[in-house]
């Protein structure tokens, strides 16, 4: 039966069409309705946005949207994306490509474009951090590709101290071992046939030294292993400053500065390692399958870089110091205020900050009162920097970041800021429990009732009055702990190191004699119960 002839495909047909299909790509056909819609007189346009501000498709299903003047957070979704990508993302969606052919297409603009041999577009920076350790450690070889991550020749990847971070997850989602290095002799030291790639983080800390970007790409060359710049939030200077600073690969988010498709992202550089981080990836059955990049969202970023390069940067930044000084104009009528403006460090999220400060003793609400209110208010605000609680720290602050803002969010803004200033309401100062405190000296074995799971721990503390140290020590990880006791209300605080990240962890409890129960809060990773007894 012809490929056409068949009525019903499994999986396994369509692995085996591939390069039938590709042989036809010059061939085929677009899809009817793409078909229709360049018929004269009959072009698709982009629909016109349905909804408003109090009634869209996420009020409906009971999300409330938010003003952003908080800036290129994944959590609160991101960028707004551009006209221009909004445009290649729908028109995309009318055609069929071969996904192969249009990605050699993408890797040529994208290398054209922002100074590189080639790119690739991925689902997120995250994405190209963990296709470019793939490429690294196997390359194109499928035999190793397909026996990930179970065994692999090329098992470690070196990191440099000042490189650790959250996001270099991407690198070690591969099970190989992280090696960390702070001085050049470590580093040449540690470069053996083991190694796959060296990661670096993009900051203002590793553009000189001894080990800059630059330092470090020298010496990796001596052993020709390839180095990876994670340059996420950056600005894309086109010619690329990391791959002439000797970066092998780099790595951008689509969704921050360039204001494309938020999970997309960008790896460019060497072409034969951007190519096997492709090959690596969705739609070829390799590791990297899951990090599927659609047409939509692939011709999505390649319109963001295009529309880079053409935008109007300094204009921007003086649209974006007008927002702030409104801002500014609107508040500082009010007593005790000052403000100051932020200039960025380095290309990324390279926008002017404003700081909005304030006396609480005068104004009667504090900066995280502040941004609570606005977060829970209407319309609902993301404001940056929130400073300031009761009692002890009255001197407040927030801070405004305009690259999300959209013309006349900076009066919403201003409005909301001066109406919370000026009828701020009743605030109290945290009740502290009078009386004498308990004891919690000692060695406490601890249960953490997670969403899903548990976990168990064992506190080490040790009381002065009201204060307690201690260690915490974590079916992993430890971490030092300080808090107080104030009566039976006991507090303690501690930031875990794992890995990259920091785990901040505030437990609250209740003392019974030798058991305390609460509630412990883990910043991003959200809140459980807890109890624990003394041994």
């Amino acid at each position: 039966m012809s490929l056409f002839g068949k009525t019903r495909w499994s999986r396994r047909d369509v692995i085996k069409q591939t390069g039938m299909l590709s042989a036809l790509g010059a061939a085929s056909a677009v899809s009817p309705l793409a078909a229709a819609a360049e018929k004269p007189g009959s072009e698709h346009k982009l629909p016109a946005r349905q909804g408003n501000d109090s009634d869209n498709l996420f009020t409906r299903i009971g999300v409330r949207p938010i003003v952003n003047g908080r800036g290129t957070f994944t959590i609160l979704s991101g960028s707004r994306s551009l006209p221009e990508v909004k445009q290649a993302m729908y028109d995309a969606s009318f055609y069929y490509v071969h996904l192969d052919e249009m990605m050699n297409g993408i890797g040529a603009q994208l290398g054209k474009l922002m100074g590189a041999e080639w790119g690739i577009a991925t689902t997120g920076c995250e994405a190209a951090i963990c296709l470019a350790t793939i490429a690294c450690m196997v390359g194109s070889n499928v035999e190793e590709s397909q026996i990930l991550p179970y065994k692999k020749k090329k098992d470690q990847v070196i990191i440099p101290k000042g490189s650790r971070n959250q996001y270099d997850f991407g690198v070690r989602m591969l099970g190989v071992e992280i090696v960390e290095v702070s001085t050049p002799d470590e580093l040449s030291s540690k470069l053996s046939d083991r190694v796959a790639m060296i990661y670096m983080m993009s900051n203002p800390g590793n553009a000189s030294g001894p080990m800059s970007i630059q330092n470090v790409c020298t010496i990796a060359k001596t052993k020709n292993v390839p180095v990876f710049v994670d340059a996420a939030a950056e600005e894309p200077l086109s010619p690329n400053i990391h791959i002439q600073h000797g970066a092998t690969l780099v790595g951008y988010s689509g969704g921050k500065c360039l204001r494309g498709p938020q999970s997309s992202g960008i790896l460019l550089g060497q072409k034969d390692l951007c190519k096997a981080a492709y090959f690596q990836a969705a739609p070829h059955h390799n590791f990297g399958r899951a990090l599927k990049c659609s047409k939509e969202e692939a011709m999505g970023v390649l319109a963001a870089v295009e529309a880079w390069y053409k935008r109007d940067h300094a204009a921007e930044q003086k649209t974006w110091r007008s927002w702030l000084n409104n801002i500014e104009n609107r508040l500082k009528v009010l007593p005790s205020t000052s403000f100051a403006y932020h200039e960025p460090e380095d290309l990324s999220n390279r926008a002017p900050v404003l700081q909005i400060k304030w006396d609480a003793n005068v104004l009667k609400i504090t900066g995280t009162e502040l941004a609570a209110h606005l977060f829970d208010g209407t319309p609902r605000i993301a404001v940056a920097g929130a400073r300031g609680k009761r009692p002890d720290m009255m001197e407040s602050s927030v801070s405004i970041m305009p690259y999300m803002m959209d013309t006349g969010e900076e009066k919403i803004i201003a409005d909301a800021i001066y109406e919370a200033l000026t009828k701020p309401g009743h605030y109290e100062n945290p009740l502290i429990p009078t009386g004498e405190p308990a004891k919690v000296s000692g060695d406490w074995a601890v249960t953490i009732d997670y969403p899903r799971g548990t976990g168990e721990q064992r506190f080490s503390l040790q009381q002065s009055g009201n204060d307690v140290t201690g260690e915490q020590i974590g079916e992993i990880y430890k971490a030092g702990m300080k808090g107080s006791i104030h009566a039976d209300q006991l507090e303690l605080h501690s930031g875990m190191a794992v890995g990259g990240n920091t785990i901040m962890w505030t437990f609250k409890g209740k003392v019974e004699g030798n058991e305390v129960a609460g509630t412990v809060n883990m910043g991003e990773f959200g809140d459980a119960t807890w109890k624990a007894i003394r041994s």
